[in-house]
């Protein structure tokens, strides 16, 4: 199985789908960023009866058409959208349909906040430093468990699926919310561990294999464990895509999970691994010279 050798590939791949979320990034100006890092206004309804949430979003549209809706306990709808758009009026409106269509009183309104600004960018520098000390902390790991050279290759691999997850969101234009970041670093964590567990079979394939060169190492330990990764990783996304299908009110949570479990088997296996074989045959040159 010759998997590195055919690294240009993986690269390409990898690139390209980056490549296409930058272009959204820089068409749309930026990410999507939600209420939690921009502001905005949150709004809950008590309905007290089971209604579908897709006749729910049609009627919060017509007054909000960028909102965000999630259920809540199944009987509560939660709105969520920018402050300038979902102003007082715009509430009262939504809760004289409500009431009209679902037979509730006044009451039913539970809560109606507002996030500020300030509040949104403590969250994004929250946000930025937790994201870099887990990879600061991932990157101490590695280094301590196993040489640099795998350090810098996990690290490398992190980044790609974190690339990925944002480029996602850029295509399909998602909003970005704090349960956005706790996706991430979710993540980072399956990633690390999906990619020690190769880097740990090329240890031990080092000491049984000297004469070997770094990618039939490489691609001797990938053959070995790829189909505990593919499997592990095949599971986890069924069980995340049931909960994503089924439990519409964590969907900004699940999706980036999905995205980040996918793109993090992949790392692991067509990232991680060509990468520290390029670092040990860039090693090997420099030792030659």
């Amino acid at each position: 199985m010759k998997i590195v050798e055919k690294k240009k590939l993986w690269f390409s791949i990898s690139g390209l789908i980056i490549l296409i979320g930058i272009g959204f990034f820089i068409y749309r100006g930026g990410l999507n960023l939600g209420i939690d890092f921009k502001g905005g206004t949150e709004v809950i309804i008590q309905i007290d009866k089971s209604f579908k949430k897709e006749d729910a979003d049609q009627l919060i549209k017509k007054h909000a058409p960028n909102a965000v809706t999630n259920t809540v306990n199944n009987n509560q709808i939660q709105i969520r959208d920018k402050a300038e758009e979902l102003n007082s009026a715009k509430v009262k409106d939504i809760m004289t349909d409500v009431k009209d269509k679902y037979k509730v009183d006044d009451k039913a309104l539970v809560s109606q906040n507002e996030i500020g600004a300030s509040v949104g960018k403590e969250l994004t520098k929250n946000a930025l430093i937790a994201l870099t000390l887990a990879i600061l902390g991932m990157l101490v790991y590695v280094a301590v468990r196993f040489k640099w050279d795998f350090g810098i290759a996990a690290i490398i691999a992190l980044l790609h699926d974190v690339l990925i997850t944002l480029s996602m969101y850029t295509i399909f234009n998602i909003s970005v919310n704090s349960s956005f970041i706790a996706a991430i670093l979710t993540i980072i964590g399956y990633s690390m561990n999906d990619t020690v567990v190769i880097f740990d079979r090329i240890r031990e394939n080092l000491k049984s294999k000297r004469g070997s060169s770094p990618a039939e190492v490489a691609n001797i330990s990938i053959a070995a464990t790829m189909s505990r990764s593919i499997n592990t990783s095949l599971t986890t996304l069924i069980a995340i895509a049931s909960v994503y299908v089924l439990v519409p009110s964590i969907r900004d949570f699940t999706f980036p999970l999905m995205v980040g479990i996918f793109s993090g088997a992949f790392s692991s296996i067509f990232i991680a691994s060509p990468i520290w074989v390029m670092l040990k045959e860039w090693e090997a040159k420099k030792n030659n010279k």
